[in-house]
């Protein structure tokens, strides 16, 4: 027996919601659990139906796409998540990525990728539209260079990483420690091992470089 998927599609738009629908019954492997059009909603309702995948756009009233991909990482879901955007950004592109999306397609093109962008995901692969190729090259471009010139990084533990990230959002020690559930002290230290690897000396330079390089982060 064929394995089947279940999705669950997030769009604010309603008539784009059933186009995306009909893309996707025609494969039966694929099997469209829920729909919603807030963001707010969606993390809810993969707790609740635990869909393989989520199509989500990224422009959405209560939460939008990355707020959505962010929670769902901090709490562990497991669920794939495909970004279906008209933005070309790559700001948004690299926030996605970093935040765990396993495809990226722009809308203009669902038609045509979004059956073969299931099939990769589901696969266990990534799936970015031939259109933002470009974005995905700069992208390793940009953090081979970046990995060249601070080989600390690769020295930084998974909590390190974590907490860099976390710097690079602009928030405070303060803030780090209750979202890790881990005493300020503990972040100031984790700080001063970060920008002791990265040979980073001054009280703000590694804000000024966490943020400088947050999409790469």
């Amino acid at each position: 027996m064929n394995k089947t998927f279940t999705l669950l599609i997030a769009d604010d738009h309603p008539i784009f919601r059933q186009g995306i629908i009909k893309i996707v019954e025609q494969d039966p492997a694929y099997i469209v659990v829920d729909q919603c059009g807030d963001g707010s909603e969606v993390l809810d309702k993969i707790s609740n139906l635990k869909p393989a995948m989520v199509i989500m756009d990224i422009s959405m009233p209560g939460k939008n796409g990355l707020e959505v991909l962010r929670e769902s990482q901090q709490k562990k879901l497991a669920t794939d998540f495909i970004i279906l955007t008209m933005y070309k950004d790559e700001e948004y592109f690299n926030e996605a990525m970093n935040l765990g999306a396993k495809g990226y397609l722009l809308k203009d093109n669902a038609s045509k990728d979004l059956l073969h962008c299931l099939q990769a995901v589901s696969q266990g692969n990534h799936f970015i539209c031939p259109e933002l190729s470009h974005l995905l090259l700069e992208r390793r471009s940009r953090m081979h260079s970046l990995e060249k010139s601070k080989p600390g990084l690769g020295d930084l533990t998974p909590t390190e990483k974590k907490i860099l990230a976390l710097i690079a959002q602009n928030k405070t020690s303060k803030e780090i420690s209750e979202q890790l559930f881990v005493s300020i002290r503990t972040v100031q230290n984790h700080r001063n091992n970060i920008a002791q690897k990265l040979g980073l000396k001054g009280h703000h330079k590694l804000l000024q470089f966490a943020i400088e390089n947050k999409t790469y982060l």
